[in-house]
């Protein structure tokens, strides 16, 4: 078998992989990801295109000293025009959740593969989301129970576990709202021989 590289060290992309039986290395890339995105809100790039270039920018670093497949992936929250980043603090979390309360929004899920430092596979899958109406003692509530985990991810939830209690609906493929799109990666790589056909 090929090998696996993951350009990441995101536990719950690293948990997908290993869930689904896929032998992997992690190895994060550690790019300055603010800078990158800020320079490219600057000019004007969607999210979609944020997430695609930071995925693809993670891939290729790690792919130009690992051999093997080598797999980035980003992920961008979008809401009315604007991008949500990762929450820094609690208070941050909080202003992220309350703007997201009873709104739809969409997240952004970027993933590239890489070999010898180019990309030959790329995948974006956009799930909407819809939070419900929740009262502020649930939000607060919410937060006392998460702690920290609420600055882990964009958006500050993790639908796989008590942020499920945050939605009304989720429309799109659910592995993409936990930060990788396995279904088309899954096919991808038993094409090419880096898991069992």
């Amino acid at each position: 078998m090929k090998t696996l590289v993951l350009a990441s060290g995101s536990a719950i992309r690293a948990q997908i992989l290993r869930d689904a039986g896929v032998a992997f290395e992690a190895d994060p890339a550690h790019v300055d990801e603010d800078e990158v995105k800020r320079a490219m809100r600057a000019a004007g790039a969607t999210p979609r295109e944020q997430a695609d270039a930071l995925a693809e920018l993670k891939a290729l670093h790690v792919s130009r000293r690992r051999p093997g497949f080598v797999l980035g992936a980003d992920q961008m929250l979008a809401i009315e025009g604007e991008t949500l980043d990762k929450p820094k603090d609690r208070a941050e979390a909080r202003a992220h959740l309350q703007r997201l309360r009873g709104r739809t929004h969409q997240l952004i899920c970027a993933a590239v593969a890489a070999v010898e430092g180019a990309p030959v596979w790329r995948c974006i899958e956009t799930p909407t989301l819809r939070m419900r109406n929740f009262s502020d003692a649930f939000l607060e509530a919410y937060l006392d129970r998460i702690g920290e985990a609420a600055t882990k991810s964009v958006g500050a939830y993790q639908l796989e576990g008590l942020g499920a209690q945050l939605f009304e609906r989720v429309d799109g493929d659910y592995f993409s709202v936990l930060g990788l799109p396995l279904l088309p990666l899954l096919a991808f790589l038993r094409e090419h021989g880096v898991v069992q056909a």
